[in-house]
């Protein structure tokens, strides 16, 4: 009896450190919320070709009192006031000026329109009536070109700062397309600050830090002004640690930046976006899997307009989402 009783103590021992080391773990890589969330308000489109239907949105763009949504497999882009009312749209699926294939994350700047195109491996550039200015790049893994780009920044300057998918890199290049430097190793993905898996977009925060979508690494990486890592997050120390939790990621499709600076990521497979600090601080998540309203099946794409609204891409169910923090 003595002898069992020594065991018994030793296990409970063990098993009590255990789950005290699953607690401190927990509360290191598990952040709670610092603010009270968004609620959702409404969401618009199905699946179809007519205006206000989509096939696969991918990426959003807010200019003003517009949202333009990249309908990737209907080679379109559309536009709606921000309150869902369809405006207008253009482009059709091909490959010549003013065609689309599969456009991507959007970006808007200066009064213009930058559509990366996952199967035309290009930049085009419009203005926001839908008229084709120029194209930047082609297929390739040299400087300046690119294999599936997904998002892309652009700096006051106009250098663009482009998330090239299957090159596992981002290219800084100047608006003319000729080559500045890039980030990681091309062709070569890692889990490494400063190596990408897939990056997926791009975007410019307060400062001109480049804050990049590492979408299959599941994390967000920073980088400086000067183009030196600064910081990443997403799970256990950001390397590639997948799931559901506070702060970590299962795949990150978009990114972008609120009117205050903080850090909106759409999360794909978890069906939610959240929202970070520029430092990597959590601070809150919304969205829950289902087709009913506030019900997200993929979060594809996100963007914020000046007001606070955050605008999420459903992607599976073909809609898009209208949120505002919880008053």
């Amino acid at each position: 009896m003595k002898v069992r009783s020594v065991i018994l103590k030793g296990l409970t021992g063990i098993a009590g450190l255990a789950i005290l080391l699953l607690a401190v773990g927990w509360l290191v890589f598990v952040p709670s919320a610092q603010e009270p969330g968004y609620e959702f308000v409404k969401a618009w489109g199905g699946k179809g070709t007519a205006p206000g239907e989509f096939n696969d949105p991918t990426g959003l763009a807010v200019a003003g009192n517009e949202l333009f949504v990249a309908d990737s497999r209907n080679g379109r882009i559309q536009v709606f006031d921000l309150d869902g009312s369809f405006k207008r749209s253009f482009g059709q699926p091909g490959d010549g000026p003013g065609d689309l294939g599969r456009p991507m994350n959007l970006t808007i700047h200066d009064g213009t329109l930058y559509v990366p195109e996952y199967f035309n491996d290009r930049i085009q550039v419009f203005g926001l009536d839908g008229t084709s200015r120029r194209i930047i790049g082609r297929k390739g893994d040299g400087r300046g070109e690119f294999d599936a780009p997904g998002g892309v920044a652009v700096a006051l300057n106009g250098d663009l700062y482009v998330a090239d998918f299957y090159n596992h890199r981002v290219q800084q290049l100047r608006p003319d397309g000729s080559f500045v430097r890039q980030w990681g190793a091309t062709g070569d993905p890692g889990s490494g600050a400063g190596a990408f898996i897939y990056p997926t977009d791009a975007a410019l925060g307060e400062g001109g830090q480049l804050i990049v979508a590492d979408g299959y690494a599941d994390r967000v990486q920073v980088f400086g002004p000067e183009g030196g890592f600064s910081h990443k997050w997403g799970g256990p120390f950001a390397m590639n640690i997948f799931g559901p939790f506070n702060g970590w990621f299962t795949t990150v499709t978009s990114v972008a930046i609120g009117p205050e600076g903080n850090v909106f990521v759409a999360d794909f497979y978890n069906d939610r976006v959240q929202k970070f600090a520029p430092d990597g601080t959590f601070l809150t998540a919304f969205g829950e899997t289902g087709t009913g309203p506030g019900e997200i099946r993929h979060a594809m794409a996100v963007a914020v307009a000046e007001d606070g609204s955050v605008f999420v891409a459903d992607f599976l169910n073909n809609r898009i989402q209208k949120w505002r923090p919880k008053r």
